[in-house]
Parts: C-alpha cells; sequence; structure tokens
C-alpha cells in the first residue's frame, strides 16, 4: 500500500504578462491597453512554511518570464506582482485579500496553507475575482466556485500515487498526519482512494506545534498497520521521523510519505533508504524543454529549483495566459483557463474545466546516497488520467 505527505511585506515587483485589453474584471469594464495587469499575491514569507513560501515565488517569476519571452509582459500590457506576507495565518491572508481587491486588483494567487487556500477561494467569490492557489493541496478548493483554479496538485492525486503503488488493496492503512486542513485533508483521501478500494483506514492525528512525537509513534505501532501512511510539513519533519525510527515504526509496516523538499532529504537518516515516496516535483523528474527553463531561471536568479518551484511556475504561465486571452475581464479569463491544455514542466497538464482540477503527471520515487548527500530518483511516472481526482462539482 502507500502514503503521501510532507509536504509552505509586500513589495511591488514588476513581471511580466498582460492582455489585449486590460480591463475591469468583476464589471467586465474595459481599460486602454498597455495599462498594467495587477496581480495580488499573497503567500507565506515568513511562518511555518516560508520555506515553501519562497520556492513558490521564485518559480512564480521563472514562470512569467517564460511565458512572456522575458518581456514582462503581453501585448504591451505589463504584469505587475505585488507580494503580500499571510505569515501562515489565514485572517493575515483574508486582510491583505481584502486591501489589494479594494485597489481593484482582479487577479490573486498564491499561498502554501491549504486552510488560507479556502479562505482566499470564499473571497474570490465574493468578490468576483480571479484566483490561482499554489502549492496549498486540499481537494476543498477543487470545485468550490467558478472562480478558484489550482496550480498545484492536491490530495487525491498525492494518495492516488500511493495506490498505484499498491499490490494489495486489503489490510489496516494508518495515517500518521498533522492535525490541520493539510493533514484533515490527506485523511480524507486516503478513506476515499484507499478506503474506497477494501482497506480499513484508522488516523493518528498530530496536534500543528506538537514538538515530542514520541507518544504518536507508539500510537501508529499500536493500530497494528498493513501500511503507514504519513502526510507532513514543514520544520518539525526531522524531528518526527526520527521518533518513528526510535519507535520501531519502520518494523510494523511498510511506510509511504510524500517526498519533499530537499532540505528534508538528510532529514530521514537511514530511514530514507526504507520508505516508499510519492512525488509531485523535484527537478531531476522530468526532462522537457520547460522543465529546464525553470530549472536555468531560477539557478541563474540566485534560487534552487526544488518541490513547490514548479507551482509557482504554473501559475505564472497561467496567469499570462489569463490576461492574454481574457484582458482584464474575469469572465474572460476564466473562460481562457477553462480546459486550457498546456506543456508545463512537469509534462502536459490540463485545466479540466468543470471542476479547475489540474489534471497531471505524478512520480514514484526513491532516495539513494550519493556521497554524504541523499538525491531522489524517480521509480516511475504515474500519468495524469491515472491519478486523476473525480470531477466535483462547481457551485
Amino acid at each position: 500500500m502507500s502514503a503521501t505527505a510532507a509536504l509552505a511585506l509586500a513589495g511591488c515587483a514588476p513581471s511580466a504578462g498582460g492582455g489585449d485589453d486590460g480591463g475591469s474584471a468583476g464589471g467586465g469594464e474595459e481599460q486602454q491597453a498597455d495599462e498594467s495587469a495587477k496581480v495580488g499575491i499573497i503567500y507565506s514569507e515568513t511562518g511555518p512554511l516560508a520555506a515553501y513560501g519562497e520556492q513558490y515565488r521564485q518559480g512564480l517569476e521563472a514562470g512569467i518570464d517564460y511565458a512572456t519571452e522575458g518581456t514582462g509582459e503581453v501585448d504591451g500590457t505589463a504584469i505587475e506582482l505585488e507580494y503580500r506576507d499571510d505569515a501562515g495565518n489565514p485572517d493575515t491572508a483574508v486582510a491583505a485579500a481584502k486591501d489589494l481587491i479594494g485597489q481593484d486588483y482582479r487577479i490573486l494567487g498564491g499561498t502554501v496553507v491549504s486552510g488560507i487556500a479556502t479562505a482566499m477561494a470564499e473571497q474570490a467569490a465574493q468578490n468576483e475575482v480571479l484566483y490561482i492557489s499554489g502549492p496549498a493541496a486540499t481537494d476543498a478548493i477543487t470545485g468550490v466556485n467558478e472562480f478558484t483554479f489550482r496550480s498545484g496538485r492536491q490530495s487525491f492525486q498525492d494518495v492516488a500515487t500511493a495506490g498505484a503503488m499498491l499490490e494489495d488493496e486489503s489490510g489496516t492503512v494508518v495515517v500518521l498526519a498533522q492535525d490541520n486542513a493539510f493533514g484533515q485533508g490527506n485523511l480524507a483521501a486516503v478513506e476515499a482512494v484507499l478506503g474506497g478500494e477494501g482497506a480499513e483506514v484508522a488516523s493518528v492525528l498530530v496536534p500543528e506545534d506538537a514538538t515530542e512525537f514520541t507518544g504518536f509513534a507508539r500510537q501508529v505501532v499500536d493500530e497494528d498497520p498493513d501500511l503507514i501512511f504519513v502526510a507532513w510539513a514543514g520544520a518539525t519533519a526531522g524531528n518526527m521521523w526520527q521518533s518513528l525510527s526510535q519507535q520501531d515504526v519502520f518494523e510494523a509496516a511498510p511506510v509511504v510519505t510524500g517526498l519533499a523538499d530537499s532540505a528534508t532529504f538528510a532529514a530521514y537518516g537511514d530511514a530514507g533508504e526504507q520508505i516508499s515516496f510519492l512525488s509531485h516535483y523535484f527537478p531531476e523528474a522530468t526532462d522537457n524543454e520547460v522543465n529546464q527553463a525553470l530549472v536555468d531561471s531560477v539557478t541563474e536568479a540566485g534560487g534552487t529549483p526544488d518541490l513547490f518551484t514548479v507551482d509557482g511556475f504554473v501559475a505564472g504561465q497561467m496567469i499570462a495566459h489569463a490576461v492574454a486571452e481574457g484582458g482584464g475581464d474575469v469572465e474572460g479569463m476564466i473562460e481562457a483557463l477553462e480546459g486550457w491544455e498546456f506543456e508545463g514542466p512537469k509534462g502536459t497538464a490540463t485545466v479540466r474545466a468543470g471542476d479547475h482540477a489540474l489534471v497531471q503527471d505524478m512520480f514514484t520515487a526513491q532516495l539513494v546516497q550519493d556521497g554524504d548527500a541523499w538525491v531522489p530518483e524517480v521509480i516511475d511516472t504515474v500519468p495524469a488520467d491515472e491519478v486523476a481526482p473525480p470531477e466535483a462539482s462547481g457551485e
């Protein structure tokens, strides 16, 4: 069986993109060509997932640069990015969104945090603005309303990738996860996907502020699992994995989790060789022209491509396409994105028209030692249609 997992003020920075007519959105009023398209990016500059937020930001700027061929504009309309820090707090994010919307921003993007994404989606619907979420994995924003899209994968795709590694669909799957929107979303996905295939699903949910994990590790063992599915994000991952090793969790059952960012590779220690990984993205997972552009652009800017760089890059592609085809009219931008098939760093991706799921390939991987370092290697590419979530009914 398998598992998923671990998986993130302000300054105005002109970066890219534009549309034929930069228009005002909700009402569809036309503006003069050559006006800028203002895009508000609300992401974790600080907070527990700040490292993920930085990956997203680097990828976003690289994606807009790629989509606009280095001009930072589309058809004479410059894309201007205004960054706001959500600090990992939904209230902070909503306040920033309201401020930007009050300044006539008609495109919002960002956030690594699932709980923030759901709050942002609500703001998008209430104010009739386009919202393109970032790495936040919660399934809840797929199909939530016509204004909300996503530039990354969702929990169902993680779990379905884990399911692709299953040989025996029976038995007990124990989900070890943080008790937050991300962890709860993964648990729900495991119940829907693996539970739907006949597995018995149990859970050990850990408070997000916990720093001691010995007791939780024992709870996992006490469930007598046939598979352990770990969903974790943030700075406590190293301590969590150490506790699992100390409590002989790897002796109890196979452990599956999502391959997190490169900073965590060493944290697995020797356990890294005992874990089966599902993977959303790492730079070596795919070999195409778009991915090479991502790697080159981020590296040249002094960054390091990583787990969520791809979500920012795809967001840049989506923003540029929306502005190019829809101008400043929100309905036009929505229409441009619905059903759009494009080449991204992971290969061909499709924005599903009915519910705005981003249908994309996923990967299975392993960590191997390379000198003193641990590096990921692809085991297999799981085709997009095999891990696509069931279509959600939008509002």
